[in-house]
């Protein structure tokens, strides 16, 4: 019986250390792709409409969804890392860890939303302004 414990033990730890590894890996994969995906959608976005707001409003949103995704996979990463050797050292890290990445999401999914509905208002502002010029009628002669 002693020998089945020491097996699942070694089997959950390794198990635990692929698992955190492919997490972390994840993340960073999220990352990168956030990098891309945000630089295509804030060129597209000012091609399509060069008068609206800053380039960097749009980068700063369009990326700021992808790394609070990237931080909920390093938010569990560190879980399952310390699953594996929980002693009272990883366990106050992780405690730390886990209370700086909750307050750096929340703070950036608020700082986002903020941003995207000034972004919005200055948008709808300066398209009712557009919108609001005479129009210049040609006559063809």
């Amino acid at each position: 019986m002693e020998t089945f414990i020491e097996i699942s033990r070694t089997a959950i730890d390794k198990v635990g250390e692929i698992l955190e590894i492919f997490l972390n890996a994840l993340s960073l994969l999220i990352i990168a792709i956030g990098v891309v995906d945000s630089i295509i959608k804030t060129v597209r976005k000012k091609h399509r409409s060069p008068e609206l707001s800053p380039v960097h409003i749009y980068l700063r949103i369009f990326f700021g969804g992808w790394l609070v995704i990237a931080l909920e996979f390093q938010l569990a990463a560190d879980i399952v890392g310390t699953v594996d050797s929980p002693t009272k050292e990883k366990l106050i890290e992780l405690a730390v860890v886990a209370v700086i990445r909750t307050l750096l999401n929340f703070f950036l999914g608020k700082e986002l939303k903020e941003e995207l509905d000034l972004m919005v208002a200055a948008d709808k502002k300066k398209a009712d302004e557009t919108s609001s010029l005479p129009a210049v009628q040609t006559s063809a002669t």
